[in-house]
């Protein structure tokens, strides 16, 4: 009778044991415990060392770490009707674990989905040329938007960031041939507006070498320094009217003392 009152308690403190053991749950400082006593929400423990009885208590683990989430190419008609595919990646994390598991059944495939649909309707939305030039807007716009949507979920949305907008080949080689028409548009500006300071600095410098016609002979003489520094075969010397003027006064006159004596 003894040797069975004594195996019966062997075998309860043994049950006890495996008890207490299975209880035993370690949560790590990254991860938060949801506790369902009898399948009503209890508490969200952690991290440390939680007991959790089977049987009448649940416990899900759920991680607080920053997930990386890549939303995968979409196509997308922008609002000038430009066909492009775009990506983009997204970064979130999980604020209230009781509310992620409770309110949605997996948070990452909602979040996954809706930042998906997010991408193209926002996408759809801007013209080609907006989309392209003002990335961190839109960027922005996403993000507010997906951090209303899933804060009943318990997530928190802090980065959205777009990562390629693959164009067609034709919309590339448009895009190409725009952007080398607008740098030779550039190119001819830039090219007027020399010629007209130019001209500009040529009217300061005439009305300054009118003032003494002796200015004028000094550049001549600095021209053909310049000129025979290059050592060309051919000088151009450019004479001024005013040396050969009285030159051109004795001969007129010479010529009609001729026709006189031949009268």
């Amino acid at each position: 009778m003894v040797l069975g009152i004594s195996s019966f308690l062997i075998v309860i403190i043994i049950v006890a044991l495996l008890i207490v053991w299975s209880a035993i749950n370690v949560v790590p400082e990254y991860e938060r415990g949801v506790v369902f006593f009898l399948g009503r929400y209890q508490a969200v423990k952690g991290p440390g060392l939680v007991l959790i009885f089977p049987g009448v208590q649940k416990m899900q683990k759920i991680s607080l770490r920053t997930v990386a989430m890549d939303v995968p190419p979409q196509d997308v008609i922008t609002k000038d009707n430009v066909s492009v595919k775009v990506n983009a990646v997204l970064y979130f994390r999980v604020i209230a674990p009781d509310k992620a598991i409770i309110n949605i059944e997996s948070y990452l495939y909602a979040t996954s989905q809706l930042a998906q649909t997010t991408l193209r309707s926002v996408c759809g939305q801007a013209e080609l040329d907006e989309l392209l030039a003002e990335r961190e807007k839109i960027n922005k716009i996403i993000q507010e938007i997906l951090d209303k949507q899933t804060e009943p979920w318990g997530i928190k949305v802090g980065i959205v960031e777009v990562k390629a907008i693959d164009l067609p080949e034709e919309m590339k080689r448009a895009m190409a041939k725009q952007a080398e028409a607008e740098r030779e548009k550039r190119a001819k500006i830039i090219h007027a507006e020399g010629e007209m300071l130019a001209s500009q600095k040529i009217l300061e410098a005439s009305n300054i070498l009118s003032q003494n016609p002796m200015s004028l002979q000094l550049r001549y003489l600095q021209t053909l320094t310049e000129i025979a520094a290059e050592k060309n075969s051919t000088t151009i010397f450019p004479v001024p009217i005013d040396l050969i003027r009285p030159f051109i006064k004795a001969f007129e006159k010479a010529e009609q003392k001729t026709g006189g004596e031949e009268k």
